[in-house]
């Protein structure tokens, strides 16, 4: 069994994958020709992610059969998946039982129904399940922010600064770093990624974006981080607050920051 469920309501407005399987009168466990079309899913989407898996019966028997019934249907398929395609980890199993718009040809009501999305739409994965990320207060202390963070929360580090054209960090930027290496030592298990951004320039030839990210590293792993908890990354122009050339030098102070992205807790 899947151990970790959540109540995940599915509809027609969302825009994940469906695949079905279908049981004989009063199984709950599938014939041979639906197991490998079974099988033949789970080959072809070994890099997908289920969110849901959902069981239905005919009206045959009695409502509390059928939910039953239900059950059992959606417990062997969740069984016969379990690590062989990743789930999300809010995964939630239903049973509708025979609650559900039922087809005149009862053979297409004993199913049960897999919910999932493609590898190439993971990226989107909370935008399709019209799941909206709560946005973390702006003003809050560093610590404060990781507590609230996910896996892919990106988080502006205030008060970063370096010296123009060089990726030397200046001295009013001691607070902020000794803010992010005291996160990183109270949470041993925090993982990021640091991320740099310039601003003003056509292009980031010098790879100075990549540079200020690194010597931002530089500073955790010489007060004892390992270097395995932090990757980096430089964006130069291409991610811009405001578009470059910016209009003025508050718009520019935007733009070339520093951003640490959750890459897991």
């Amino acid at each position: 069994m899947l151990s970790l469920l959540l109540l995940l309501l599915l509809n027609g407005s969302f825009a994940q994958e469906q695949f079905s399987v279908y049981f004989e009168s009063n199984k709950s466990d599938l014939v041979k020709k639906e197991l490998l079309r079974l099988e033949d899913w789970i080959q072809k989407n070994s890099k997908s992610k289920i969110v849901a898996i959902n069981g239905y019966t005919d009206e045959v028997g009695s409502v509390e059969y059928n939910d039953s019934l239900a059950q059992k249907r959606v417990d062997f398929i969740s069984d016969f998946i379990l690590d062989k395609v990743a789930i999300r980890e809010d995964f939630k199993t239903r049973s509708y039982g025979e609650n559900f718009n039922q087809s005149q040809n009862k053979a297409e009501n004993r199913k049960a129904t897999i919910y999932y999305i493609l590898e190439k739409d993971l990226e989107r994965e909370n935008e399709i399940l019209g799941i909206k990320e709560e946005e973390i207060d702006d003003n809050l202390p560093l610590h404060e922010k990781i507590k609230l963070a996910k896996k892919g929360t990106v988080i502006l580090l205030k008060d970063i600064n370096f010296f123009q054209n060089t990726f030397a960090i200046t001295p009013e930027s001691n607070g902020a770093l000794y803010d992010l290496l005291f996160v990183m030592q109270n949470n041993p298990t925090l993982k990021i990624e640091i991320q740099g951004h310039i601003c003003c320039v056509s292009s980031d030839r010098r790879k100075l974006s990549l540079e200020r990210a690194k010597q931002v590293r530089r500073f955790l792993v010489a007060k004892g981080i390992t270097m395995t908890r932090v990757s980096v990354t430089g964006f130069g122009i291409n991610h811009p607050i405001y578009p470059i050339p910016e209009a003025n030098e508050e718009q520019a102070a935007a733009n070339r920051r520093v951003e640490i992205e959750i890459l897991s807790k």
